[in-house]
């Protein structure tokens, strides 16, 4: 874990993520942009301090940080500890249900004065870095909702003064089934962003584990491949419907892949070709697409 610690805002936002959403300590890393190895150390403490989520009412910061971080009794240094085998970890990774956390329990099984999990984790995330690889993205079921606006627009003509208005087109695309959403809007401003959100959940009669924005200005007020921020109205739908936001890493199209593939099929061909448009006759009102 690094030396800076988080602030008690953060840590209870690791606890509820991993006790409530039941995320893994990889995205809990990406959702509250910190070390997958300062997530795996915070559980670890949390439940040793036999804390669980909500946390016991009354309690507050200080006393939240006290049992975290209670004072270290200092140990003497004995032998050498056994070194995890790494390769055959990262195939134990790809069975179903296998986790890193499961395989340390087993280490520290047979090596009972090994090393910690902090540890674990972060030397085995060293050891993948060294490896040439381009991972292919796997998508659970109900997991993962790609959300972003297309790059074209539709035009929207008033009946009554034939203005005409640019509408955005927001869309939302679940990972494993590629089922789609898609609205429009006549801005990208927060509102609309958010309500966009709210209908589109409505719609799929569901919440997913994650959300992912492709950095729009109205919920990543901040870009960055680090630590992104988020918005905080945009923070606390996610924490009202019990979703983690994982904003896309900047400059790494590879992650964008998912959405992108139905933005192009959407801006393929004319807007008319759509025969399954609701459009509402109200002169107020802006089409809907359902699902495709």
């Amino acid at each position: 874990m690094s030396g800076k610690r988080l602030s008690m805002r953060s840590i209870k936002e690791v606890l509820r993520l991993k006790w409530t959403c039941g995320l893994s300590d990889r995205q809990i890393a990406k959702s509250c942009s910190i070390a997958r190895s300062s997530v795996g150390e915070y559980l670890r403490r949390a439940e040793k301090a036999g804390l669980h989520w909500p946390l016991p009412e009354g309690m507050d910061d200080s006393q939240l940080d006290a049992l975290l971080f209670p004072v270290a009794p200092l140990v003497c240094s004995g032998a050498p500890r056994a070194m995890p085998d790494w390769t055959q970890i990262r195939k134990e990774l790809k069975k179903k249900g296998v986790t890193l956390f499961l395989l340390w329990e087993e280490y520290k099984e047979t090596h009972p004065d090994g090393y910690q999990y902090s540890w674990f984790c972060e030397q085995y995330q060293k050891w993948t870095g060294k490896l040439d690889l381009v991972m292919r993205q796997d998508h659970r079921a109900g997991e993962k909702m790609f959300v972003d606006y297309a790059g074209q627009t539709v035009p929207m003509v008033d009946r009554c003064t034939g203005e005409v208005h640019q509408a955005q087109i927001f869309i939302a695309v679940l990972g494993a089934s590629n089922y789609t959403y898609a609205e429009a809007t006549w801005s990208q401003s927060l509102p609309d962003w958010i309500h966009s959100h709210v209908r589109a959940l409505a719609f799929l009669q569901g919440v997913p584990e994650l959300v992912i924005p492709d950095n729009v200005k109205s919920g990543v007020t901040k870009a960055s491949r680090y630590e992104p921020d988020l918005n905080p109205t945009y923070q606390e739908v996610a924490t009202h419907y019990g979703f983690a936001i994982i904003p896309t890493r900047v400059c790494k199209p590879r992650t964008k892949q998912k959405w992108k593939s139905e933005f192009k099929w959407l801006s393929a061909g004319s807007w008319q070709d759509f025969a399954i448009l609701l459009f509402s006759l109200s002169m107020n009102s802006i089409p809907t697409f359902r699902a495709f």
